[in-house]
């Protein structure tokens, strides 16, 4: 099988945007965090997908100018939509996104997803709260939201919490793999939609599988990190560094063997 090393046009949150880079680069992708709207569209045209993240919102332009310049070239797009229910700004942000770009994968919390699908919910801003943990009484109504919105837009709906949810209109996968210090970083959710771009930079044809590959990737590099973490007595900068470290020394025969993936038809 032919190696691809995807160009991944980034249009995301400054506070995370080394990192987003970083796990580009970690999973074989090659990162533009190209934000001016001079150059937005241009810089799109010559990636293989597009990753737009609400997390601070002072680039709306760039991101209306790549979205439709990556739907017209046929190119996958990837919504991150931090915190879009918090602020008439951000909700707003996003009606003007929808309206004009088709997304590939939405990827959010529970809060943020729940939103989008009802209009309720998604004021906990970047960090989901304890009323936006999946559980196992939960996940049931967390994956038919998923579904929901899936359906609606006609995209892949990702989840991300202590159980990972990937959906689309008539299937559901569950990934159990992570660790909750990876809610204590800030950027984990900015790197695995970053790192759901490469993936699907490297397989458009396949978005579904290609969103449910990374987020596994990142949920068992998450508990190898972790073992390496506490191995040495680290804290969260520590882990940090392992985190991406283990993304760029991940196998698929490692993975294979690691990732506690379900696989689900929708309301089965």
């Amino acid at each position: 099988m032919e190696r691809v090393s995807p160009v991944v046009h980034c249009i995301t949150n400054y506070v995370t945007v080394n990192d987003c880079a970083n796990i580009i680069l970690a999973g074989g992708g090659r990162p533009v965090m190209a934000h001016h709207p001079g150059e937005a569209a241009q810089i799109t045209a010559g990636s293989r997908a597009l990753v737009l993240n609400m997390g601070t919102l002072h680039d709306t332009d760039s991101m209306l100018l790549a979205g439709k310049k990556s739907n017209e070239l046929g190119h996958p797009v990837v919504l991150d939509p931090v915190g879009v229910g918090g602020s008439d700004l951000r909700q707003q942000t996003f009606r003007s996104l929808a309206q004009a770009v088709r997304f590939t994968v939405i990827r959010g919390n529970v809060s943020e997803i729940k939103y989008l699908a009802t209009g309720a919910g998604g004021i906990s801003g970047v960090d989901a709260a304890d009323a936006d943990r999946i559980t196992g009484e939960n996940v049931s109504s967390a994956a038919e939201l998923a579904c929901s919105l899936a359906e609606r837009l006609g995209c892949v709906a990702v989840i991300s919490g202590s159980i990972d949810i990937v959906a689309d209109a008539r299937r559901v996968c569950f990934v159990q793999n992570g660790h909750p210090i990876m809610a204590k970083i800030t950027g984990s959710g900015c790197m695995s939609t970053a790192l759901i771009g490469a993936f699907l930079g490297a397989c458009p044809e396949e978005p579904f599988e290609a969103a449910l590959a990374a987020v596994a990737v990142m949920g068992v590099c998450g508990e190898l990190a972790f073992a390496k973490t506490e191995a040495q007595q680290g804290g969260t900068m520590t882990f940090r560094t392992h985190l991406i470290d283990q993304v760029s020394l991940l196998t698929a025969d490692k993975l294979t063997r690691l990732a506690r993936i379900t696989r689900r038809k929708r309301n089965e």
